[in-house]
């Protein structure tokens, strides 16, 4: 193994146990990603095919705004982000019938860098009785869940230090036991981290400097040692959460736009970007106290721009650019195979053995069978009162429910087997 840097840690609970208790119940998905930040929903007893014209619509909702924020949803309550009357703003709905509860501005609303995409992007996170959310101007926001009361705000370039991405702030904020996570880049460190219930800084990862592009931090338990896990223009990396030291760091350069979320699974590290650069895997470990990291491979099998890449089972799924949706094997890193014509570029959630496929350009929703044997499809439908707009928002499943966010809308359907 190559030695990228040199770290003690101490051996913290595991990530599964941290992020299980502090979610509300076990069918949430309170933050980006679901509870684990991997796109799989643990659900069962869910249509395994859809009739012609798809599940049954529960019911639709207006009033969110423009934006292509994510869902977080917690009990009874869904809470997204989009520009609202000149204002980045902070949404609550009813999970029962999508009924707009609150709505708290507090950023600069409108569309960073070319191309005129309008709105927020990230994904509020629920912790308890508090939600956090970046604006795509670098407003943060801590706010109650009730009532949508603001509890705290930071500024990412005004209080952190942080650099705009040409499109904007896009992660989704981490919350990990007392701390609240957020990629800022810039000289005084790449990472930060702040206090959840102030917002004071409790650390900055000074010695990682990399500016930030679109990726969120997954937070992971590597030989024993808890860490934080970001994938940059420059590097990926492993960060201490006791103080923002580098635990290891491996050179991998990306190009324009560095977006999906890493995957992490039995002490390896995967990450994937678009525009040509496609999909690395990283070994990582400790040798006597050590941490360590090896490129296991590098290929183009998948180049997914930002509709994210799943691991199920010893498999990925994700879209690649060029290759349409695409199957590979984790460990090595080998195609299995790859369907263009039947589903267009777009973002991937599974449950229930299936993949949710939502094409970017259409809107239009697929059901496939999550398998390495080939590509099998199980239904589809054309979303309606689709917005000129990209639907770049990923699927939701949830409490039997399907989510699909479309700008101003919300569509609910039902996906229970009956």
């Amino acid at each position: 193994m190559m030695k990228i840097q040199n770290a003690l840690g101490l051996g913290l609970a595991t990530a599964t146990f941290l992020i299980v208790s502090r979610v509300p119940g076990q069918a949430d998905w309170p933050q980006w990603r679901g509870p684990a930040r991997d796109a799989v929903s643990k659900e069962t007893g869910l249509l395994k095919s859809w009739p012609e014209g798809g599940p049954a619509l529960a019911w639709k909702a207006s009033g969110l705004g423009t934006g292509y924020s994510g869902l977080a949803i917690v009990g009874d309550r869904i809470y997204t982000m989009g520009d609202k009357d000149g204002a980045a703003c902070l949404i609550a709905l009813s999970a029962t019938d999508g009924q707009v509860l609150w709505t708290t501005p507090f950023g600069k609303a409108g569309a960073p860098g070319w191309g005129g995409f309008a709105g927020p992007r990230c994904t509020p996170t629920v912790d308890g009785d508090r939600l956090y959310a970046v604006a795509q101007y670098g407003e943060i926001i801590c706010a109650q869940t009730s009532d949508g009361k603001k509890v705290w705000t930071k500024h990412m370039v005004d209080d952190l230090g942080g650099g705009l991405p040409e499109w904007g702030f896009s992660e989704s904020a981490l919350v990990d036991g007392d701390k609240v996570v957020f990629t800022p880049g810039g000289s005084q460190g790449t990472l930060a981290a702040l206090n959840k219930q102030t917002g004071e800084v409790i650390w900055r990862s000074k010695d990682w400097t990399d500016p930030a592009h679109y990726s969120s931090i997954i937070a992971e338990d590597i030989a024993g040692v808890r860490q934080y896990i970001q994938l940059t223009p420059a590097s990926v990396a492993g960060v201490s959460p006791k103080d923002g030291k580098i635990l290891w760091k491996a050179p991998r350069k990306g190009a324009t736009a560095v977006i999906p979320t890493p995957i992490y699974a039995e002490g390896h590290v995967y990450v994937s970007s678009g525009y040509g650069i496609g999909c690395n895997l990283f070994q990582v470990g400790q040798e006597g106290g050590v941490f360590q990291v090896k490129q296991v491979y590098a290929n183009k099998v998948m180049v997914n721009h930002h509709g994210g890449v799943i691991k199920v089972g010893d498999y990925l799924y994700g879209y690649s650019d060029g290759k349409g949706l695409t199957c590979q094997n984790f460990k090595t890193g080998e195609a299995l195979w790859a369907e263009k014509e039947k589903m267009k570029k777009g973002a991937v959630a599974y449950a229930d053995g299936m993949l949710y496929c939502r094409e970017e350009d259409s809107g239009t929703m697929l059901l496939v069978e999550a398998s390495p044997s080939g590509y099998s499809e199980k239904g589809r439908f054309k979303q309606p009162d689709r917005a000129k707009e990209k639907s770049w928002p990923h699927p939701v499943i949830c409490n039997g429910r399907l989510y699909l966010r479309d700008q101003n809308l919300l569509l609910c359907y039902d996906i229970k087997a009956r």
